[in-house]
């Protein structure tokens, strides 16, 4: 296995899932072993470009989730769950011709990893579930009253600090510049309709797969307490638990360096257990 260095500029890649075109970064990497990243809302593929820069003896790729990134708007504002992971489904059978996949995502995406793992366990070795719960209960309506184009990257961030937002930088993930101005490459009206989609109970889509899981929370986040943290540890079997003191609902930016060390430390555990499988 070579354990070369990633490198730094991933190529675009682009498939299809059912009418919707989407597109993922291939961060390269000639392991066997593949890393599935997948983002929050209103973020895009680039937000672990960090974190994929460092880590090696895994090909990585990060998927732009539909309204997200340069992936297609649903024109029927389907961002219900099943579409969330009937995407991933195609892009597993699609693009890795069905190898099963350790999966990492945060927020959204963590919520659509263990889900994903729950109902199609045959393609998943092992999550990394960042900072979301078994039961969710968000309201991402703001989304609606940003505005189509701001004047100034200035003005944009000064857009979202007046709808309520407080993390801006985070948000600030998925802007882009054409020549109408700053925008989202979001789909900034399908958000609340996304998160309406993710919010209850899925204590039996958390409970019910049984491949290795880390779970990573930040202990200022906005989306869940720790008290359901370890609460979620506690009741799944497998699962290891990972509570950042400092940080809140995006672990992966506010200490890419801890998040790293805690994230590569269980791939290489995963990793051995899979060279094992192999040899028996």
């Amino acid at each position: 296995m070579s354990h070369e260095q990633q490198p730094q500029t991933p190529t675009r890649k682009f498939f299809r899932s059912g009418e919707m075109r989407l597109s993922y970064l291939d961060y390269g990497g000639d392991s066997e072993n593949v890393l599935l990243l997948l983002h929050g809302h209103m973020n895009d593929a680039r937000v672990f470009s960090t974190f994929a820069g460092q880590l090696t003896g895994w090909r990585v790729l990060a998927l732009d989730q539909r309204g997200h990134g340069w992936s297609d708007h649903s024109p029927e504002k389907d961002y219900s769950r099943a579409a969330y992971l009937q995407d991933i489904l195609a892009f597993v059978q699609s693009e890795l011709g069905g190898q099963p996949v350790v999966i990492l995502g945060h927020s959204l995406g963590g919520l659509n990893a263990y889900q994903f793992a729950a109902r199609y366990p045959q393609y998943v070795r092992a999550a990394i579930i960042e900072d979301i719960g078994a039961e969710i209960q968000a309201d991402l309506s703001f989304a609606e009253r940003l505005p189509e184009r701001s004047a100034s990257l200035a003005q944009l961030k000064e857009a979202l600090r007046q709808v309520g937002v407080r993390a801006v930088d985070y948000f600030a993930e998925s802007v882009f510049e054409d020549e109408r101005g700053f925008g989202f490459r979001s789909d900034c009206p399908g958000m609340r309709i996304s998160q309406e989609h993710c919010n209850g109970a899925w204590w039996e889509d958390w409970l019910s797969s049984t491949c290795p899981v880390l779970l990573i929370h930040g202990k200022h986040s906005f989306v869940m307490d720790e008290a359901h943290a370890r609460l979620m540890a506690a009741r799944r079997p497998n699962t290891e638990l990972a509570v950042f003191a400092e940080c809140g609902h995006d672990i992966h930016s506010a200490d890419p360096d801890g998040f790293f060390q805690v994230v590569s430390k269980f791939l290489k555990t995963v990793d051995s257990c899979l060279a094992t499988d192999e040899r028996t």
